[in-house]
């Protein structure tokens, strides 16, 4: 019998509680085991459901630490690569929230240390591993929509009173295309297998030196693309697959069971429907046990390439606005 992948986490962020300690605690071949932080009153609920987590005070005791296998790293943005090639000198595999990087090239040091360790490292991307995504990829590459001409995703929530959030703050990585528009654009890679050749079109809007709207139009080899990604519109999202013989909508198709049911719908010739629903599947819990037989040497739906092809289109799209991303 194969022992549990033994997992810290570095940070007691909220989401981290909220969702991905849970299901590192509840994913099959994992244990949730100890926790980095110099907050007890941050640590209890942790421990409310994990009465057994070590407690250490500090990120590298954590990674000191022989009896833990994985971290997973919930940190800022600004955080993310420092701490991954750290946990990897350390012989930790590692999770680490998207972005992972702020710039596609960021991303070359932490593919290269994952090489030269043979650990596993990922981006926390979860949507590629929900059932949903699998079938709308499976649906529009078999030729279910016929020859696929136009792809608009939307995503969009309003944070604008949250003045402390960290997607508010310029110096923690903040911005609605690093947090958001890896789910709009990395999601149509995933789909369509293809890449964007150019950016037609890019209005952001910023605020605080933070972008929270951003319009992009983006040209791909069969397809144009059309996509929105805002922190102060009240909240949505959507990505539709049009071709020529039929139509894809994904109706909720980034937070499943938060914003709403995983589900899409298929519409093709003869008013012919197809309405596919997903009730209750954590794509948290089904991400980290795909990382945990990834660890024992499967194929994984999002490596770092994979990721870091997103962070270059999130790029191409901030120099078509006319500013860089730091």
């Amino acid at each position: 019998m194969t022992e549990p992948i033994r997992w810290g986490v570095l940070g007691a962020s909220k989401f981290a509680l909220g969702a991905m300690a849970r299901a590192i605690h509840s994913a099959e071949g994992s244990e949730f085991a100890a926790l980095a932080t110099s907050s007890p009153d941050k640590a209890a609920p942790f421990r409310a459901f994990q009465p057994r987590l070590r407690l250490h005070a500090d990120y590298q005791s954590l990674l000191d630490d022989p009896e833990i296998d994985a971290v997973y790293i919930p940190l800022p943005n600004a955080m993310h690569v420092e701490w991954t090639l750290k946990a990897l000198d350390a012989g930790k595999h590692v999770l680490c929230e998207k972005p992972l990087a702020m710039k596609a090239e960021a991303f070359d040091a932490v593919i290269a240390r994952r090489d030269a360790t043979g650990l596993m490292a990922a981006e926390a991307y979860m949507i590629v591993h929900h059932p949903q995504w699998v079938r709308a990829r499976d649906l529009v590459q078999g030729g279910a929509i016929g020859a696929l001409r136009h792809v608009d995703a939307t995503f969009s929530f309003n944070n604008a009173a949250q003045t402390d959030n960290i997607r508010n703050k310029p110096e923690t990585g903040g911005g609605g295309l690093p947090d958001i528009g890896v789910y709009a654009f990395g999601s149509v890679r995933f789909v369509t297998g293809q890449e964007p050749q150019t950016i037609h079109h890019a209005n952001i809007r910023y605020e605080n030196d933070v972008d929270v709207y951003a319009h992009v139009a983006a040209g791909f080899e069969g397809f144009d693309y059309s996509g929105m990604v805002s922190m102060r519109l009240f909240p949505r999202q959507e990505v539709t697959f049009h071709g020529e013989e039929g139509v894809l909508r994904m109706l909720c198709p980034f937070n499943a069971n938060t914003f709403g049911q995983a589900e899409l719908t298929l519409e093709t010739e003869g008013k012919r429907v197809l309405h596919e629903r997903w009730p209750g599947v954590d794509h948290y819990k089904l991400q980290v046990e795909a990382f945990t037989a990834a660890v024992h040497g499967a194929d994984y739906a999002c490596p770092l390439e994979f990721s870091r092809g997103t962070q270059a289109m999130i790029d191409m799209v901030y120099a078509a606005g006319g500013r860089g991303n730091g």
